[in-house]
């Protein structure tokens, strides 16, 4: 993709499904959205279930929902939570992006006072575990 990365529109997809966010416990909701080099963009929110093991990040739901719609090459990540600074993903979300992105995948992540932080997934997960260990 070798096009300017539309954050101002991935963010609003974040904000828009964050606020379906299923967070009866944590009251934590969390919007992502992801870019694919073909234009598309995949969002997802983060679902809790009564068992906390089986709660789903925004990022891993929002992977997961592209693979299903067989989406490849994921060019740039937003994500949108209510914190009083930006927040970066989890280890899990950062783990399930190293599955599918190279190491220079931007994530941008922003509150909703409007402050921004940005990684590079190398920042975020240096040594990932990835195919090549397999």
């Amino acid at each position: 993709m070798a096009e300017e990365i539309p954050w101002e529109s991935l963010f609003q997809q974040a904000a828009k499904v964050r606020e379906r966010a299923h967070v009866p416990y944590s009251r934590f909701p969390v919007g992502a959205a992801v870019l694919f080099a073909d234009g598309n963009i995949v969002t997802g929110c983060n679902v809790e279930n009564a068992t906390y093991g089986l709660t789903v990040c925004a990022e891993r739901n929002a992977f997961a929902a592209s693979v299903a719609q067989g989406r490849v090459r994921p060019v740039a990540v937003a994500i949108v939570v209510d914190t009083p600074t930006p927040c970066p993903p989890c280890g899990m979300c950062r783990q399930v992006m190293a599955e599918f992105a190279g190491p220079d995948l931007p994530v941008r992540s922003r509150n909703l006072k409007g402050e921004e932080a940005q990684y590079s997934l190398r920042e975020l997960l240096p040594h990932a575990f990835t195919r090549d260990f397999l």
